[in-house]
This record gives structure tokens, sequence and C-alpha cells, in this order.
């Protein structure tokens, strides 16, 4: 390789590296723009509505509301971004933040996609396809929703004949059970421990299932991040 060769490869090396770090950061500017904005608006409704039918609430109230439930949801959001951000990816973060639903859709959705390519989510493609992923899934969800907004009255006494209940009773053990099998059987000695401790909880503590589901998920990862290091440390992975 002559002179001339190496620096048309350097030259194209720092080339990739600005693209890369100028997407990136584009992603992170773009993300705190559109989450920060939705949070204002999201803030700003019941305020708005409050004005409009001059039904302001009492603010010492929610205050105190605030101060007993508040810390609550402080904690889960940090688990939840510790969490989710490492699965989904910057750019599939950012978007699934905004639209919610992450661990009954978007998670399951970008986890299936990644894994279909063979790509991680830290990764550029892992990036790409993982914000692809979850912004067709929040497409598809607000078409369903408007879809079914439409057809709610037509559709009511078909979706309340008792004959179909059992069948919507399953559809999210079949989602998580379906994306659970693919990666239990690729990664078994891991999911011994979790899915224990997640059967014996929900057995044996009932109000799990009513009062803190939503916070079992980034508990039951932190969990296995723990026991899959005390795994590896001891020559078992």
């Amino acid at each position: 390789m002559n002179e001339a060769e190496k620096n048309i490869n350097l030259d194209d090396i720092e080339e990739n590296d600005y693209l890369d770090g100028k997407f990136m950061n584009s992603m992170h500017r773009d993300g705190r723009i559109w989450n920060i904005s939705m949070m204002i608006l999201l803030m700003l409704f019941p305020v708005a509505v409050g004005l409009i039918f001059s039904a302001m609430p009492d603010w010492a109230a929610v205050g105190m509301g605030l101060l007993a439930t508040a810390p609550m949801y402080w904690a889960v959001a940090i688990v939840e971004v510790i969490t989710f951000v490492p699965m989904l990816g910057a750019g599939g973060s950012y978007l699934a933040f905004v639209t919610g639903n992450i661990s009954n859709l978007k998670l399951p959705c970008a986890l299936n996609a990644l894994d279909t390519n063979g790509v991680k989510a830290q990764s550029e493609e892992g990036e790409i396809i993982s914000t692809i992923a979850i912004a067709v899934s929040s497409i598809v969800t607000t078409v369903i929703i408007v879809i079914g907004v439409i057809l709610i009255v037509p559709l009511t006494p078909v979706l309340e004949n008792p004959v179909l209940d059992p069948a919507f009773a399953q559809l999210l053990p079949a989602l998580f059970g379906a994306l659970g099998v693919v990666f239990v059987s690729k990664n078994w000695k891991i999911a011994i421990a979790p899915v224990t401790l997640m059967l014996i909880l929900f057995i044996f503590v009932p109000a799990i299932n009513t009062s803190s589901v939503g916070i079992m998920v980034p508990v039951g990862v932190l969990f296995t991040l723990g026991v899959s290091w005390l795994l590896y440390k001891k020559g078992v992975l």
C-alpha cells in the first residue's frame, strides 16, 4: 500500500467517524427537543381544560398528592431509562418514551426486529432498525385505535360476546409467550432465575398483578443482570 492509499483510507475513516458523530448528535438534539415538547404539551392539556371550563384544581392539594405519588414514578422512570435504553438504542428510546406502551408494544417489536436481523441495538444498523420498528409500531397502533373508535359501536355486540372473553384475556400472554420462547431457548441458563422469581412473585403475591406490575419488567431485568454476572464469574456462562 503506497502513501496516497494510506491517506485516502485515513480520510475515509475520519469522514465516517464525523458522519457517525453528526448523526448521533442530531438524534440526541431532536430527541431532547421532541421529548421536552411533548412533556410540556401533556402538562399544559389539563391546565388548558381547567382554564376553558373554569375548573382549576386546588394547587395545594395537587402538590400534596404529587408529594405522595411522584417519587415512585421518578424511581420507575430512572429504572426504565437504565433498562430500556441499552435494549432499544438512542433513537428508539426517544421515540418509545414519547409514544408510550414500551413494555407492551414497543420493546417486543424492537427486540423482534433486532433479533430477526441479527444486530445489536448499540450498532449503527441496530439504531436504524430499532427506530423503524418502534415507528411502525406507533403508526400501526394509531391506525388501529382510529379504526376501533370508528367501529366501536357496530362491533360492541361482537366484542362483548362472552364466547370471546377467554381469547381477549390471553392476548398479552400469547404475545409475550411467543417472544419468551425465542429468547429463553437461546439463553435458557440465564432465563431460569428470572422466570422462577416472577412465577413465585405473581403466584404468591397476587397484589403485584394490579398494583406494581409496571415496575416488574425493570426489576426483572436488573435481577437477570445480577444473576448473569454471578453465573459468568462462576464460569457457568
